[in-house]
């Protein structure tokens, strides 16, 4: 009787091993790309661009001409996707290229002298795609780039470590010999301790950079929200002191993903399907500024048939997980969002670009 139990047990344990790897994959020390602000991930690092919300508007307003539905059951990711969020209204034009039509040549080599003469870049995505024409094949492209300077370089500081991993990276910051200078780089938004306080950069054009200092795993809109919101009631002082402390590891990562969730379902009042959907994120920020290519397509296919206080030191080190954010200067929505929680990790992501 004693071994029956000992082997039921057994099974029952290694069936809940099981189960738990299906619904929820141990590693999460993976780089995710996210569709949108509000979703959700179980990688610590995950990283969120406009660019595929650009593609996916473009195929609500210019083929489908409404909201996007399937004939089965539509997804949460589509019903949200649907609500355009992000739009190319919260971009300046000479930020993004974007374009669409029936899937043919012609149109390739049309977006690659357009990103060319725009960006005079070249794409990550294109080779993926199966140009040859066919009934009701559409391809939607977009690319967003940014490539900005700082207002003033900061100073580069010595390699360490990043939260609990062993390999050094390397960090940018002030020197105290410089802070006179490089403190007009910074403005405070609030400092709450040595784990919860967000700055801004300022940037010699139109971009600023957030970078918010949390332990908080929730979604990016509601981290851009919690932090304007710390902000906004922060009464402390806003500018960078001589016994403030600054410095950030440099951050480099490439990434791609294809959102498999929206494929393969036939779109409601068409007579097509979405048959790709695919999205790159390239970033790198460094002691002198910030560069980013994003780009995202969508291929369809024809269905088949059928003050007063003493001031105290603060120290605004990010040395552990952090979120970043980009945003226009005059739009209320970033377009960038990016949760760094091993630095090792997104370096070599980076390095897996061919």
């Amino acid at each position: 009787m004693k071994k029956i139990l000992i082997l039921l047990l057994i099974f029952v344990i290694t069936c809940g091993c099981a189960k738990l790897k299906e619904d929820e994959p141990m590693n999460k020390s993976g780089l995710d790309i996210l569709p949108l602000m509000s979703s959700e991930s179980i990688y610590n690092n995950r990283v969120w661009v406009g660019t595929f919300q650009l593609v996916w508007n473009d195929l609500m307003d210019e083929l489908v001409k409404g909201e996007i539905e399937f004939t089965d059951e539509t997804p949460e990711l589509v019903k949200n996707l649907n609500k355009q969020d992000f739009k190319a209204s919260d971009l300046s034009e000479d930020s993004y290229y974007k374009t669409w039509g029936k899937a043919s040549y012609d149109l390739r080599d049309k977006i690659k002298q357009g990103i060319k003469d725009k960006f005079n870049e070249t794409s990550d995505i294109i080779g993926a795609i199966d140009w040859s024409p066919a009934p009701r094949k559409y391809v939607l492209y977009a690319m967003l780039k940014k490539d900005f300077k700082f207002l003033r370089a900061f100073d580069k500081l010595e390699s360490e470590t990043f939260g609990y991993t062993p390999q050094k990276v390397n960090y940018f910051g002030i020197k105290s010999e410089h802070k006179d200078i490089l403190a007009q780089n910074i403005e405070v938004l609030f400092y709450e301790n040595r784990e919860d306080f967000a700055v801004k950069l300022k940037t010699q054009g139109n971009d600023e950079v957030y970078l918010y200092r949390t332990v908080d795993d929730t979604t990016f809109d509601k981290l851009y929200s919690d932090m304007n919101a710390k902000a906004e009631k922060y009464e402390g002082r806003k500018w960078f002191g001589d016994n403030d402390y600054f410095k950030v590891p440099e951050i480099k990562l490439y990434q791609e993903k294809s959102f498999k969730e929206v494929c393969g379902k036939q779109i409601v009042g068409t007579d097509f399907m979405i048959d790709k959907a695919l999205e790159t994120v390239d970033f790198k920020m460094d002691n002198e500024g910030v560069k980013l290519k994003s780009e995202a397509v969508i291929v369809t296919k024809l269905t088949s048939v059928g003050p007063g206080h003493i001031i105290q030191p603060r120290y605004f080190y990010y040395n552990d997980t952090f979120v970043i954010f980009l945003k226009e200067k005059d739009k209320s929505q970033p377009y960038f969002a990016l949760r760094v929680d091993n630095v090792d990790l997104l370096l070599e992501t980076a390095k897996r670009k061919k």
